[in-house]
């Protein structure tokens, strides 16, 4: 992520995954990479990381100048921030996928595909431009496609031969019912949290016995401190029609054996339990706070 304040003042600072694991870090005044993980230098020499951080020297300060020219030329405002996602994904019999995205102030404009640079297809009108001019600069294409299609393939497979032990660890998930803000009167939001699972991929979803229920909604996958996952997913029901309800959980962990949660057992009638106590709690302070206004008047 890049960000600029004004003509004079720009920061850029870098986050390195590894199949979805924090391993490298760079950002603010230096050019050095940080090594997040014990593995993450793989079995490359100083000598190889030394020649990769030079590279990424030179396209941090020519990536700030182009950018600082762009905004001339195209009339942009301060201060704005880029976002930039690239890197591979290797895939079975030695091939690989490669990916370069960037993104302003969070809605993608341009991606690199195959040999150029194109606009995304939401992006505003001046991403074609911008795009017309970055295909002119053919050495800068080049370098591109091979730091793509050739360093990055090699380089995350050392990588992960190197993590292995880290990289293929299995974290089951814990999970539980709640229910949240009712939506409104005489409806219930139904809440299944699943939290603490490694590898990050993980399929959850209301069920009504066997059928999907379509009002599922999911929120975002976030990460913990100790690099496992949690999220939550949510069902809006009318409160007569939540009995039969149940939350499935399915992860690489739990060994093709998927963890359901049904709606009514002992974490969910927790759940309505507590709630009945707050709403019990707050009719009493209600009544108790009345009945003090009606006899200020007494005395």
């Amino acid at each position: 992520m890049s960000a600029f304040a004004n003509r004079s003042w720009a920061r850029s600072d870098g986050l390195g995954l590894v199949g979805g694991l924090r391993a490298y870090g760079w950002g603010g005044a230096s050019d050095a990479v940080r090594f997040l993980k014990p593995w993450a230098r793989g079995s490359w020499g100083q000598r190889q990381w030394d020649d990769l951080q030079r590279l990424f020297r030179v396209y941090r300060r020519s990536f700030t100048r182009d950018v600082q020219e762009f905004v001339k030329m195209l009339r942009l405002d301060y201060p704005f921030e880029i976002q930039v996602s690239a890197g591979c994904e290797v895939l079975p019999g030695n091939t690989s996928q490669s990916f370069f995205h960037a993104a302003f102030q969070g809605q993608e404009i341009l991606r690199f595909q195959g040999t150029s640079w194109v606009p995304a297809s939401s992006a505003p009108v001046w991403a074609d431009r911008a795009s017309r001019k970055l295909n002119e600069d053919q050495g800068t294409r080049k370098t591109l496609q091979l730091l793509l299609n050739d360093t990055c393939p090699l380089f995350v497979r050392d990588i992960l031969e190197a993590g292995k032990s880290e990289l293929e660890k299995q974290v089951k998930p814990e999970a539980w019912l709640s229910i949240g803000p009712s939506p409104s009167p005489g409806r219930l939001l139904l809440v299944c949290h699943v939290s603490g699972f490694y590898p990050k991929p993980v399929w959850v979803t209301w069920m009504r016995g066997e059928q999907e229920q379509p009002g599922t909604r999911r929120s975002d996958v976030l990460p913990h401190a100790d690099e496992t996952w949690y999220l939550r997913v949510t069902l809006d029901v009318a409160a007569g029609e939540a009995a039969g309800l149940s939350c499935r959980v399915r992860h690489s962990s739990l060994g093709g054996r998927d963890m359901v949660l049904h709606w009514g057992s002992p974490t969910g009638l927790i759940a309505v339990a507590v709630l009945v106590s707050l709403m019990i709690t707050g009719c009493v302070g209600y009544l108790t706070l009345k009945r003090r206004c009606s006899y200020q008047n007494i005395l």
